[in-house]
């Protein structure tokens, strides 16, 4: 029988659903919605660089085909994060 080494988890994040006002991400057994109003870096990104989505860390998210950075907080509490982007909301 041959044995397949474990790895990391690559479910760590995930892209369950997207809609026209935003796209809801799994975080482990948390789910955030993500709001095109607050970030949108996303608005007219297709759904396929949406869900390339890394988790260097627990509290970090990328995704690199857009090259956005986000705390997980910041989708928790967006109103505590004041909105950095030059893209008009």
């Amino acid at each position: 029988m041959n044995s397949v080494p474990l790895g990391r988890s690559t479910s760590a994040v995930e892209v369950t659903n997207v809609s026209p006002n935003g796209f809801w991400l799994l975080l482990g057994d948390e789910e955030l919605f993500v709001p095109f109003s607050e970030f949108p870096w996303f608005r007219d990104a297709t759904i396929a660089k949406i869900c390339e989505i890394q988790r260097p860390s627990p509290h970090h998210l990328y995704w690199p085909q857009l090259d956005v950075d986000l705390a997980v907080e910041s989708i928790r509490n967006p109103s505590r994060f004041p909105l950095v982007s030059r893209v008009d909301a």
